[in-house]
């Protein structure tokens, strides 16, 4: 599960966001402690700590003295926004400035996406695309 090359405290981090996202750690649930990440991942408890500060210093998780981590209000909504956004840089920048150089216009591209959407589609018990 641990990828090389990448800092491990981004791991842990990007994993307890995965966890928000997809609603395994819904808002106010407490979340996974350093001790619990550290031995899940076989790493060090201050890895996973700076992992979960990061998450903190974001406001995806907040600190109940005594208690533990927990999912803040709104996390889900936060880590969406951002996700979005790094996928538009990563992703759709470098895709419009292509189409660009190729002469495709926003409708040859979202007809170009759809095209493929649609070829890729997995198919229904009868065969037609879902």
């Amino acid at each position: 599960m641990i990828e090389e090359g990448r800092a491990l405290f981004l791991q842990v981090a990007e994993s307890v966001e995965d966890s928000i996202i997809d609603g395994s750690l819904a808002p106010e649930a407490k979340a996974p402690s350093t001790n619990e990440l550290a031995a899940f991942y076989r790493i060090n408890p201050a890895t996973a700590a700076k992992g979960i500060a990061m998450l903190t210093d974001k406001g995806v998780l907040y600190k109940q003295r005594g208690i533990g981590m927990f999912v803040a209000p709104g996390a889900r909504d936060l880590l969406l926004a951002e996700r979005r956004s790094a996928f538009a840089d990563r992703f759709v920048d470098p895709l419009l400035a292509e189409a660009r150089k190729l002469g495709l216009g926003p409708d040859d591209l979202a007809a170009l996406i759809r095209d493929r959407a649609g070829a890729h589609a997995a198919p229904t018990m009868e065969g037609n695309p879902r």
